[in-house]
Protein backbone atom coordinates (compact mmCIF):
# COMPACT_ATOMS: atom_id res chain seq x y z
CA UNK A 1 0.00 0.00 0.00
CA UNK A 2 1.25 3.22 -0.87
CA UNK A 3 0.77 5.71 2.18
CA UNK A 4 -0.23 9.14 0.52
CA UNK A 5 0.09 12.66 2.43
CA UNK A 6 -2.23 15.56 0.91
CA UNK A 7 -1.10 18.95 1.52
CA UNK A 8 -3.70 22.13 0.44
CA UNK A 9 -5.06 25.14 2.17
CA UNK A 10 -8.26 24.41 1.07
CA UNK A 11 -9.98 22.23 3.08
CA UNK A 12 -12.64 21.16 1.05
CA UNK A 13 -10.44 20.80 -2.07
CA UNK A 14 -7.99 18.79 0.35
CA UNK A 15 -10.79 16.61 1.45
CA UNK A 16 -11.90 16.46 -2.48
CA UNK A 17 -8.44 14.84 -3.45
CA UNK A 18 -8.21 12.55 -0.41
CA UNK A 19 -11.58 11.30 -1.56
CA UNK A 20 -9.55 10.59 -5.17
CA UNK A 21 -6.32 9.11 -3.35
CA UNK A 22 -8.41 6.47 -1.53
CA UNK A 23 -10.48 5.28 -4.95
CA UNK A 24 -6.92 4.51 -6.74
CA UNK A 25 -6.81 0.55 -5.87
CA UNK A 26 -2.99 0.79 -3.67
CA UNK A 27 -3.22 4.00 -2.17
CA UNK A 28 -4.63 4.96 1.33
CA UNK A 29 -4.57 8.61 2.75
CA UNK A 30 -2.06 8.88 5.83
CA UNK A 31 -3.16 12.05 6.81
CA UNK A 32 -3.99 15.58 5.32
CA UNK A 33 -2.35 18.69 5.98
CA UNK A 34 -3.29 22.40 5.09
CA UNK A 35 -0.01 24.43 5.91
CA UNK A 36 3.49 23.64 5.06
CA UNK A 37 4.31 23.97 8.64
CA UNK A 38 1.49 21.44 9.51
CA UNK A 39 2.92 19.24 6.95
CA UNK A 40 6.21 19.24 7.93
CA UNK A 41 5.33 18.36 11.13
CA UNK A 42 3.31 15.63 9.72
CA UNK A 43 6.22 13.81 7.94
CA UNK A 44 8.23 14.25 11.15
CA UNK A 45 6.10 12.20 12.86
CA UNK A 46 5.66 9.50 10.15
CA UNK A 47 7.02 9.45 6.46
CA UNK A 48 5.11 8.63 4.01
CA UNK A 49 5.46 7.62 0.41
CA UNK A 50 4.04 10.60 -1.57
CA UNK A 51 3.12 13.93 -1.04
CA UNK A 52 0.37 15.71 -3.39
CA UNK A 53 1.62 19.15 -2.56
CA UNK A 54 0.10 22.12 -3.17
CA UNK A 55 2.26 25.59 -3.88
CA UNK A 56 0.44 27.94 -2.45
CA UNK A 57 0.25 27.50 1.29
CA UNK A 58 -0.25 30.14 3.83
CA UNK A 59 2.60 30.02 5.55
CA UNK A 60 5.62 29.04 2.45
CA UNK A 61 5.00 27.81 -0.86
CA UNK A 62 5.32 24.07 -1.39
CA UNK A 63 9.08 24.41 -2.87
CA UNK A 64 10.01 25.74 -0.10
CA UNK A 65 8.41 22.21 2.01
CA UNK A 66 10.46 20.34 -0.87
CA UNK A 67 13.70 22.16 -0.37
CA UNK A 68 13.44 21.20 3.23
CA UNK A 69 12.20 17.57 2.84
CA UNK A 70 15.29 17.06 1.26
CA UNK A 71 17.76 19.16 3.99
CA UNK A 72 15.97 16.65 6.37
CA UNK A 73 16.61 13.42 4.67
CA UNK A 74 13.32 12.21 4.14
CA UNK A 75 12.85 11.05 0.48
CA UNK A 76 8.86 11.24 0.53
CA UNK A 77 8.11 11.48 -3.61
CA UNK A 78 6.40 14.60 -4.59
CA UNK A 79 3.66 15.48 -7.30
CA UNK A 80 3.11 19.04 -7.46
CA UNK A 81 -0.94 19.81 -7.19
CA UNK A 82 -1.66 23.35 -7.71
CA UNK A 83 -3.19 26.19 -9.89
CA UNK A 84 0.51 27.74 -10.58
CA UNK A 85 1.03 27.64 -14.30
CA UNK A 86 4.57 29.28 -14.70
CA UNK A 87 6.58 28.18 -16.68
CA UNK A 88 9.24 29.22 -13.66
CA UNK A 89 7.25 27.72 -11.21
CA UNK A 90 7.25 24.43 -13.28
CA UNK A 91 11.02 24.40 -13.86
CA UNK A 92 11.47 25.14 -10.11
CA UNK A 93 9.02 22.06 -9.39
CA UNK A 94 11.35 19.76 -11.84
CA UNK A 95 15.06 21.06 -10.29
CA UNK A 96 13.57 20.42 -6.91
CA UNK A 97 12.78 16.82 -7.75
CA UNK A 98 9.32 17.04 -8.09
CA UNK A 99 8.18 13.71 -9.93
CA UNK A 100 5.13 15.46 -11.60
CA UNK A 101 3.01 18.58 -11.90
CA UNK A 102 -0.45 18.80 -12.16
CA UNK A 103 -2.41 21.61 -12.73
CA UNK A 104 -5.61 22.54 -11.27
CA UNK A 105 -8.42 22.09 -11.80
CA UNK A 106 -8.26 18.27 -12.91
CA UNK A 107 -10.72 15.37 -12.86
CA UNK A 108 -10.77 12.35 -11.02
CA UNK A 109 -9.51 10.16 -13.94
CA UNK A 110 -6.66 12.70 -14.61
CA UNK A 111 -5.28 11.97 -11.31
CA UNK A 112 -5.91 8.80 -11.37
CA UNK A 113 -3.73 8.58 -14.26
CA UNK A 114 -0.60 9.92 -12.42
CA UNK A 115 -1.03 7.89 -9.56
CA UNK A 116 -1.02 4.99 -11.46
CA UNK A 117 2.06 5.74 -13.35
CA UNK A 118 3.38 6.29 -9.98
CA UNK A 119 2.63 2.80 -8.61
CA UNK A 120 4.02 1.49 -12.09
CA UNK A 121 7.09 3.17 -11.28
CA UNK A 122 7.82 2.09 -7.64
CA UNK A 123 7.18 -0.78 -8.83
CA UNK A 124 9.64 -1.12 -11.27
CA UNK A 125 12.22 0.14 -9.09
CA UNK A 126 11.57 -2.70 -6.44
CA UNK A 127 11.86 -4.91 -9.33
CA UNK A 128 16.14 -4.53 -8.72
CA UNK A 129 18.48 -6.10 -11.36
CA UNK A 130 20.04 -3.52 -14.27
CA UNK A 131 18.18 -1.61 -16.70
CA UNK A 132 19.49 -1.79 -20.39
CA UNK A 133 18.61 1.95 -22.40
CA UNK A 134 15.27 1.11 -23.36
CA UNK A 135 14.07 0.65 -19.90
CA UNK A 136 15.91 3.51 -18.73
CA UNK A 137 14.19 5.91 -21.43
CA UNK A 138 10.65 3.97 -19.83
CA UNK A 139 11.32 4.60 -16.13
CA UNK A 140 12.33 8.08 -16.78
CA UNK A 141 9.06 8.43 -19.06
CA UNK A 142 6.77 6.56 -16.90
CA UNK A 143 5.41 9.32 -15.32
CA UNK A 144 5.05 11.32 -17.95
CA UNK A 145 2.71 8.49 -19.49
CA UNK A 146 -0.30 9.49 -21.72
CA UNK A 147 -3.85 10.14 -19.69
CA UNK A 148 -6.83 10.93 -21.86
CA UNK A 149 -5.70 14.38 -23.44
CA UNK A 150 -1.97 13.17 -23.89
CA UNK A 151 -2.42 10.63 -26.05
CA UNK A 152 0.06 10.70 -29.59
CA UNK A 153 -2.14 11.75 -32.95
CA UNK A 154 -4.69 8.81 -33.98
CA UNK A 155 -5.35 7.57 -30.58
CA UNK A 156 -8.66 7.63 -28.84
CA UNK A 157 -9.09 8.46 -25.42
CA UNK A 158 -12.30 6.15 -25.51
CA UNK A 159 -10.41 3.05 -26.52
CA UNK A 160 -7.12 3.75 -24.54
CA UNK A 161 -9.98 3.42 -21.56
CA UNK A 162 -11.73 0.62 -22.93
CA UNK A 163 -8.05 -1.85 -22.91
CA UNK A 164 -7.59 -0.66 -19.31
CA UNK A 165 -10.70 -1.40 -18.17
CA UNK A 166 -10.70 -4.40 -19.65
CA UNK A 167 -7.47 -5.55 -17.80
CA UNK A 168 -8.04 -4.00 -14.55
CA UNK A 169 -11.24 -5.90 -14.89
CA UNK A 170 -10.08 -8.92 -15.05
CA UNK A 171 -6.57 -8.64 -13.87
CA UNK A 172 -4.74 -10.29 -16.20
CA UNK A 173 -2.22 -10.93 -17.75
CA UNK A 174 -4.29 -11.30 -21.07
CA UNK A 175 -3.01 -11.71 -24.48
CA UNK A 176 -3.94 -9.27 -27.18
CA UNK A 177 -6.71 -11.24 -28.67
CA UNK A 178 -8.42 -11.48 -25.45
CA UNK A 179 -7.95 -7.86 -24.90
CA UNK A 180 -9.58 -7.11 -28.07
CA UNK A 181 -12.60 -9.56 -27.01
CA UNK A 182 -13.06 -7.62 -23.63
CA UNK A 183 -12.91 -3.98 -24.89
CA UNK A 184 -14.65 -5.40 -28.15
CA UNK A 185 -12.40 -4.01 -30.83
CA UNK A 186 -9.46 -5.85 -33.20
CA UNK A 187 -7.17 -7.48 -32.30
CA UNK A 188 -5.10 -5.21 -34.15
CA UNK A 189 -6.41 -2.55 -32.58
CA UNK A 190 -5.82 -3.76 -29.41
CA UNK A 191 -2.55 -4.01 -30.20
CA UNK A 192 -1.36 -1.02 -31.06
CA UNK A 193 -2.82 0.58 -27.52
CA UNK A 194 -1.42 -2.25 -25.36
CA UNK A 195 2.07 -1.10 -27.15
CA UNK A 196 1.79 2.27 -27.04
CA UNK A 197 0.63 1.47 -23.13
CA UNK A 198 3.75 -0.51 -22.64
CA UNK A 199 6.20 1.78 -23.66
CA UNK A 200 5.04 4.41 -21.52
CA UNK A 201 4.45 1.81 -18.24
CA UNK A 202 1.36 1.29 -17.39
CA UNK A 203 0.89 -1.79 -18.88
CA UNK A 204 4.01 -4.45 -18.18
CA UNK A 205 4.73 -7.47 -20.97
CA UNK A 206 5.25 -11.30 -20.32
CA UNK A 207 5.87 -14.06 -22.46
CA UNK A 208 3.89 -17.83 -21.74
CA UNK A 209 5.45 -20.27 -23.47
CA UNK A 210 2.46 -23.21 -25.30
CA UNK A 211 3.15 -26.67 -26.73
CA UNK A 212 4.08 -25.31 -29.89
CA UNK A 213 7.07 -23.31 -28.65
CA UNK A 214 6.36 -19.75 -30.07
CA UNK A 215 5.73 -18.10 -26.84
CA UNK A 216 2.23 -15.41 -26.49
CA UNK A 217 2.51 -12.08 -25.65
CA UNK A 218 0.63 -11.71 -22.31
CA UNK A 219 -0.56 -7.90 -20.50
CA UNK A 220 -0.90 -7.01 -17.21
CA UNK A 221 -2.51 -3.59 -15.97
CA UNK A 222 0.70 -2.10 -14.00
CA UNK A 223 -1.08 -0.60 -11.36
CA UNK A 224 1.54 -1.65 -8.74
CA UNK A 225 -1.24 -2.97 -6.34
Amino acid sequence: MINVLVVDDDVPVARINAAYVAKVPGFRVAALAYSATEALARLGESPVDLILLDHHLPDRNGLSVVRELRELGLHSDVIMVTAARDVATVQAAMRHGALQYLVKPFTYAGLRTKLEAYAALRHSFESGGEAEQAEVDRLFGALWATDGSELPKGHSTTTAELVRQALRDTGGPLSAQQVADGAGMSRQTAQRYLKLLERTGRVRLSLRYGETGRPEHQYTWADGS
